[in-house]
């Protein structure tokens, strides 16, 4: 199954910019969807973005035009660029495929947004 490390959140200002990273492993990346997820405090872990083998997205409503989601092949990464960042936006931030198996979340990367 899929093993992945999430890289490149951080604190940043409402209005501000981050750019998440992931590392996967495990699958033979180049077929398969992946996806970023996040979960804030008291809430359950949304799907936030996915993006196909040939590089087909798909976007939440709250982050669409804000965020975009690619990958490179070669390197077996995914990548969220966040612009336009908001409060609301705070989270952990994880990266799987878009049917994700118990057991496969990494610890994910924490986004904060704040003055």
């Amino acid at each position: 199954q899929v093993r992945v490390v999430e890289s490149g959140g951080g604190l940043v200002q409402p209005g501000g910019s981050l750019r998440l990273s992931c590392a996967a492993s495990g699958i033979i990346f180049g077929i398969e969807s992946m996806a970023w997820y996040r979960q804030a405090p008291g809430k359950q872990r949304e799907l936030v973005a996915r993006i196909t083998s040939i590089g087909n997205t798909w976007y939440d409503d709250s982050v669409k035009d804000r965020f975009t989601i690619s990958r490179d092949n070669n390197k077996n990464m995914v990548y969220l660029q966040m612009n336009s960042l908001k409060p609301e936006d705070a989270a952990v931030y994880y990266c799987n495929t878009p049917a994700p198996r118990a057991g496969s979340w990494g610890q994910g990367t924490q986004v904060a947004v704040s003055l």
